[in-house]
């Protein structure tokens, strides 16, 4: 892909002002120039042209707030003087796997003031005597060159990170980490919503239930209850008939034996 068409991508329908940080790693640049990027993007801060074929940099816009500058595995020579010209803010450099030998091709990143942080990795000026204390002593403003300061000392996080810039993006990721543990905590509690109702429902349906089992049971025990007392009745009716057939009979034999005396 071109570099003009993946510009138009990066976009993503934003406008070239709305733009912060840009990434254009491996796309191809036709006559290893840059292409497609224009001066509306004034407050872009990040730009990352990693192997994209670049040659020169002559066509580098002006951009007034870039901080950061990825320009490793491509053939540049020299012609650095544009890097002062168009990005007074610069405080981090990488040409890292380019074609610079000489100390020489340098020298205009002394006009770079706010200029931190530069890696030469992999470039043939690497490969001199004293190169580390020549470059340093070339650009006084120099805090690190290629991961480390004059005193060996690794560069630390934060000082490898453009200044506020990088600060901004992780306080943006919080953010949006802080909006997901929301969302989380939302469908956590939805859940447990629907969870409580389908629990309180489970319950109400199983109180149902055991209302329903034990109104039966009452019906059950009334209909024991009504038949045992109709058979007490029927029991106590029968008594009586007996105890009427006895009377009745223990009557008709006093009559007889006072039938026999007359």
């Amino acid at each position: 892909m071109d570099m003009k068409k993946r510009i138009h991508l990066e976009l993503r329908n934003r406008t070239p002002p709305d733009v912060k940080e840009l990434v254009l790693d491996n796309c191809r640049s036709n006559n290893g120039e840059i292409e497609g990027l224009s001066g509306e993007f004034v407050n872009l801060e990040f730009l990352s042209l990693i192997n994209v074929g670049l040659v020169s940099v002559s066509n580098l816009p002006k951009l007034p707030k870039l901080k950061k500058l990825e320009l490793s595995e491509n053939r540049i020579s020299g012609g650095l003087d544009v890097l002062a010209e168009k990005l007074p803010n610069l405080t981090h450099l990488n040409l890292s796997g380019n074609k610079l030998k000489d100390i020489d091709t340098l020298e205009p990143l002394k006009k770079l003031d706010s200029l931190k942080s530069l890696d030469l990795f992999n470039c043939e000026v690497t490969n001199l005597n004293d190169y580390r204390d020549r470059v340093f002593t070339l650009l006084p403003q120099l805090t690190y060159l290629d991961g480390y300061d004059q005193e060996d000392k690794e560069a630390s996080d934060s000082d490898a990170e453009v200044d506020g810039f990088f600060e901004e993006d992780e306080e943006d990721d919080e953010d949006e980490d802080d909006e997901d543990e929301d969302e989380d905590e939302d469908e956590d509690g939805e859940e447990e919503s629907l969870y409580d109702l389908l629990e309180y429902e489970g319950g109400q349906d199983e109180e149902d239930e055991i209302s329903a089992e034990e109104e039966e049971l009452g019906r059950d025990s009334e209909e024991e209850d009504d038949e045992e007392e109709e058979e007490e009745e029927e029991e106590e009716e029968e008594d009586e008939e007996d105890s009427r057939k006895g009377e009745k009979r223990k009557r008709e034999t006093d009559d007889e034996g006072d039938e026999d005396d007359d």
